[in-house]
């Protein structure tokens, strides 16, 4: 059953951008389907930056489907791109030897050792689409490689060439310093570009180069080494005969542009010939094809050479991950969002995209602050269920938690997320003692199995497995720290004992959070049920060494998983034997 996003009065930037396509769609293609586009690179790994290319248009095409419209999500599939640099850190293969494969298609690229996938290019794409598929999201993929080399814009291509004139003047108008003549074995300008520009943090792009004849927007792949490394040395408007040459094996042909289908165009002539082509109404780009002279800039204006129309497209900001530098599929080593799903819901990765405009830059925490992000989701779920949440917000999580076709498969019951590490923790894989802690969390409501508390309990756990330091994991005590026991004041020995006597009344997680916290209050002549406010600053202190006397009593460090986790986890008899009852 369709979901209802938000009322008509919420003005969420997702809201606003359907309403703007919409009415675009109507003045451009009336009574025709919405179309928005994405387009990715399966260079290598899919990040998760790379995902914003098409989160954007997915949640304004989903809001355009709630509203009863027609929509196309178009992800152009740019695997006919040059395979420009080997990334690194890819299983299965060897730097060196992939070498040999940059400048030709990464279709024509193999897959990675081991893969089941018939080369570079659908490896990578598969890993995506499987992510894709977990998320929810619609889409129609197109192959860059099946439109070009089955001649599908062969038209387009001949008519780039026919206004190459109009395409190069301009272009002029951006270029601040002409492009060198091309030596024998020189890297095309576009490679040698974006290579120049990828330590500055900018993506210079590819708008050809001055050929024999000229500047020329398209480029053969060689047909007998297969790379790009070629020059046009003539080309016939009447006929459309193009002769070119190889610059890395020597291999010269000559062939008619009407019935040849192993080449492409230009990046800043294609993108646009495609927005003509396939009537794009919506389409973001990033911070590194926005600025002055790039290809979004530039493309507004070589689209009207394709009789057609700049989609509307916000930039967006870069995606970032908690402790890394910004991401870069071809340096390698960066997460992706099935790196992102293993460790987290469906529905807490769309949210973190649904709620922050495209300029908005953001962080996806591999680290300790998921926890805090599954915190701040799960109170967000709890006011939109008591109608207390904004409209805005109410919006983001309509938008997390399902599409227009209806609601993601979410956890029966969501339990906090960093209570789900800490027993996944503490009990190592042994599904029958996480039960045992799970379900004694809420006695009145005990768990009856562990997949009710699945697919989170999963993901905590391969959180718990993946990424905490080795160091940094719980292991409890098999034995009395008699010494430390031994040398206990009487304050801390009264602490003990309170604790002690409460257990059993308090075996709870509620319970045990009273207890734990009110220990310290009640031995500073307080109410266990004292605020805060009601209490003096030192309380603060006393409660700090009490924690961590017992994490030193249970797992032999200054901190660990939350108390009451850990003693449901620990057990009461065992939590009574390491803490000298």
């Amino acid at each position: 059953m369709p979901i209802v996003a938000q009322s008509t009065e919420t003005t969420d930037w997702v809201s606003r951008f359907a309403d703007e396509v919409i009415e675009e769609s109507e003045r451009r293609a009336p009574g025709k389907p919405v179309v928005v586009a994405s387009g990715l690179s399966p260079s290598g790994p899919i990040h998760l930056g790379n995902l914003r290319e098409v989160m954007t248009p997915h949640l304004v095409a989903d809001e355009i489907r709630r509203r009863g419209h027609q929509v196309r999500h178009l992800i152009s599939w740019d695997d006919y791109d040059r395979y420009r640099k080997v990334p690194k850190g890819i299983a299965g293969v060897d730097e060196e030897s992939y070498k040999e494969h940059i400048g030709k298609p990464l279709t024509s690229v193999p897959a990675p050792k081991g893969s089941s996938h018939p080369n570079w290019a659908e490896h990578f794409k598969a890993a995506m689409i499987e992510s894709l598929a977990e998320l929810g999201v619609e889409f129609d993929g197109i192959s860059q490689t099946e439109q070009y080399t089955t001649g599908v814009y062969r038209e387009q291509i001949l008519h780039a060439i026919k206004h190459r004139g109009d395409i190069d003047a301009i272009l002029d108008q951006y270029r601040t310093k002409k492009a060198p003549a091309k030596k024998q074995g020189q890297k095309p300008a576009d490679d040698a570009e974006l290579e120049a520009a990828e330590g500055s943090g900018a993506a210079a792009e590819d708008d050809g180069s001055s050929t024999a004849v000229g500047y020329f927007p398209y480029k053969p792949y060689c047909g007998n080494c297969e790379k790009d490394l070629t020059a046009v040395t003539s080309y016939d408007d009447d006929s459309t005969e193009l002769t070119y040459a190889c610059t890395e094996c020597g291999f010269s042909e000559t062939v008619r542009l009407n019935e040849f289908n192993r080449g492409k165009l230009v990046w800043k002539v294609d993108w646009p010939m495609r927005w003509a082509y396939e009537g794009v109404v919506f389409e973001p780009s990033g911070v590194d094809h926005s600025s002055p002279g790039s290809s979004f800039q530039v493309g507004g204006q070589i689209v009207g050479i394709f009789d057609g129309k700049q989609p509307i497209g916000p930039m967006y900001a870069f995606v970032g991950i908690s402790g890394m530098a910004k991401m870069s599929s071809s340096k390698g080593g960066v997460p992706t969002p099935a790196d992102a799903l293993q460790i987290m819901e469906p529905q807490l990765l769309r949210w973190l995209y649904a709620r922050r405009r495209p300029n908005q830059s953001f962080k996806v925490a591999f680290d300790q602050e998921i926890q805090r992000l599954y915190d701040e989701w799960d109170r967000l779920d709890a006011k939109v269920a008591d109608g207390s949440a904004l409209p805005a917000d109410v919006a983001a999580h309509a938008r997390a938690v399902g599409t227009a076709a209806g609601e993601l498969p979410r956890t029966p019951r969501p339990m906090p997320y960093r209570t789900l590490a800490s027993v996944a923790d503490i009990t190592a894989g042994h599904e029958d003692q996480a039960l045992r802690i799970l379900s004694e969390l809420d006695p009145e409501q005990p768990l009856a199995s562990l997949d009710e508390a699945r697919p989170r309990y999963d993901k905590a756990e391969a959180w718990i497995n993946t990424h905490v330091p080795a160091d940094q994991r719980t292991i409890v005590r098999d034995e009395p720290d008699a010494e430390l026991l031994k040398s206990l004041d009487e304050a801390s020995q009264q602490s003990l004992r309170l604790l002690l006597d409460g257990l059993a009344e308090h075996w709870s997680l509620d319970g045990l959070t009273h207890l734990v916290y009110g220990v310290p209050k009640v031995q500073a002549g307080f109410s266990a049920d004292a605020t805060p406010k009601e209490l003096p600053p030192e309380i603060k202190t006393a409660q700090r060494s009490f924690f961590a006397l017992l994490y030193h009593l249970l797992v032999g460090r200054d901190t660990g998983p939350r108390l009451p986790t850990l003693l449901l986890a620990v057990g009461q008899d065992r939590v009574r034997a390491l803490l000298g009852q």
